[in-house]
Formats: C-alpha cells, sequence, structure tokens
C-alpha cells in the first residue's frame, strides 16, 4: 500500500499461515512491479511481526524498515492496563470479610474500611484509561493523583508511559530518541516489578519504531494498510461469500479499480455540480 496516496499496489491471498518465505515472494513480486513502473523503494513501514525482517534485508538490502508506531505503543498500554488489573485484584484480596447481617460494634471500623477499599477499586476501573492516555487535563491529572494515592508504583508506570509517548515527537532525531529510550531502560531495569511489566520496553521492535523521525516521508504507522484489512474484516462479517480465498481476491481487485478510476469519477462529479450550477 503506497501510503500517501492509500493506493493498494499489489496484493496476495495466502490459505495458510504466512512464512518468511512466503512473505521474501511476496518482496520479489512487489519488487518487478516497482520496476515495471520505474519506481524505487525508499522505506517501508510493517508492523511488529518477526517475518519481515531477514526477507526485507533479502530483498531491498539495507532499506529503511520502520515498525507501525501504534502497534508498539498499543502492546505497551496493554501491558500497563495489565499492571492496573493486577493492583485492583491485590487490593480486592485485602477487603475485610464479615458475616450476614449489619456489621457489629467493633466491626463498624473493618467496615469503613472494607467501602474505602472497594471505592478505590471502583476508581481503578471506571478512570483506568487516565493511565494510558496521551495528554491528561488538569482535571483529569487530578483525579489520577486522587485514585493513585499511596500507590507510587502506579504513579511511575504512568510518568514511563508519559515519556514512551515523547520518544515518538517529530522533532526529535532517532539518535536523540535512542538515547532517551536507553536512559528510560536503565531506569525501568532498577525497579523489577516495573521491569516484569514493562518488558516491552526491551523489545527490539521499538527501537526500529524509531527510524521515521530521520525521514519526513516515512509514515509512522502502517495505517494504509490496516484500514484496507478493517474493510475486508468488515466485509466478511457481513456478506457470508467474502470468505473464500477466490472472492477475497475479486473484493481487492475490485477495489484497486474503483481507486484507479477515482480521479475520473471526481471529474464527472464536479462536472454534473458545475452544470447543475449553471
Amino acid at each position: 500500500m503506497d501510503n500517501h496516496r492509500f493506493k493498494r499496489l499489489i496484493y496476495e491471498v495466502l490459505d495458510h499461515n504466512p512464512t518468511e518465505e512466503d512473505i521474501a515472494t511476496f518482496f520479489r513480486r512487489f519488487r518487478e512491479a516497482l520496476k515495471a513502473r520505474g519506481l524505487s523503494l525508499k522505506g517501508i513501514t510493517t508492523d511488529g511481526s518477526p517475518l519481515y525482517p531477514t526477507p526485507i534485508a533479502q530483498v531491498f538490502g539495507a532499506v529503511p524498515h520502520q515498525v507501525c508506531q501504534f502497534h508498539v505503543i498499543a502492546e505497551i498500554n496493554k501491558a500497563v492496563l495489565k499492571a492496573v488489573a493486577t493492583v485492583r485484584r491485590q487490593l480486592k484480596a485485602t477487603l475485610p470479610k464479615f458475616g450476614r447481617g449489619r456489621p457489629s460494634a467493633g466491626n463498624r471500623k473493618l467496615a469503613a474500611r472494607k467501602k474505602r477499599i472497594e471505592r478505590k477499586i471502583a476508581d481503578l476501573f471506571d478512570h483506568r484509561h487516565l493511565f494510558v492516555q496521551h495528554h491528561l487535563t488538569p482535571t483529569e491529572r487530578r483525579t489520577f493523583q486522587r485514585i493513585t494515592r499511596g500507590q507510587g508504583h502506579l504513579r511511575t508506570l504512568r510518568q514511563i508511559v508519559e515519556e514512551v509517548y515523547r520518544l515518538f515527537d517529530r522533532r526529535c532525531r532517532t539518535d536523540t530518541a535512542l538515547g532517551k529510550l536507553a536512559k528510560l531502560r536503565r531506569r525501568v531495569g532498577r525497579f523489577k516489578a516495573i521491569g516484569q511489566t514493562l518488558k516491552k520496553l526491551f523489545s527490539p521492535t521499538l527501537d526500529k519504531a524509531l527510524v521515521f523521525l530521520d525521514d519526513s516521508m516515512l509514515p509512522a504507522t502502517s495505517n494504509a494498510v490496516e484500514r484496507g484489512n478493517r474493510r475486508h474484516r468488515k466485509m466478511q462479517k457481513t456478506i457470508y461469500r467474502v470468505r473464500t480465498g477466490q472472492h477475497i481476491r475479486q473484493r481487492i481487485a475490485v477495489d484497486m479499480l474503483r481507486e484507479a478510476q477515482a480521479p475520473n469519477r471526481l471529474l464527472t462529479t464536479q462536472t454534473i455540480h458545475n452544470a447543475r450550477a449553471g
């Protein structure tokens, strides 16, 4: 997919899970298609699958390879939310237990403590998005400080998430971002509990997700391809016959034909509007 014009250039439908050999074969076809059009590949953006690096190096050589920023951040945010869920389970395990009926006079303090813990658990669940949200308003930040009172490691998680978002600032260069990432990894490594939670920070895919900072034309995400994939997944759910390999190929071919005719279709629409306007 051409990420700038959002046009599909080439495709292949498989009836099995892809392997590195399948990816390499597909890339060779793509290289020949580029040569036929007189084009050259300046950079490529993929998701974090381990199937891509070796075939890219074999077929295209030392072309810049950008790992999708969205996929990397999504994996880190998933780990953070999992850590918040773990804290909720730990709090739930500390709830005092009572028999049936109203608490006795000696148990009223325990009953009040139980309500406080239950309220804290509910707050951590209702506002869990504050741990991974990119920007927080002053009100949301005050809410975050309230629900994490007494949970210093949760506040540290939020600080690390903010540092991760800063890595992808276009105003930085790749070398600068990699230096920040090295410092962040050293900081996380000092905290064993957090280090286990955020082990995705030590993945080599995070380094490749920063390649786009040195090239303004290299897309940071693979959203152009994902948009087409979402379109076909939706069709597979709503249209029963779009499930076999043959029908998927036909649907993709129709989409590519529609994309090729888009300029003429737009010109026709503008001509009709102008004619109606007199």
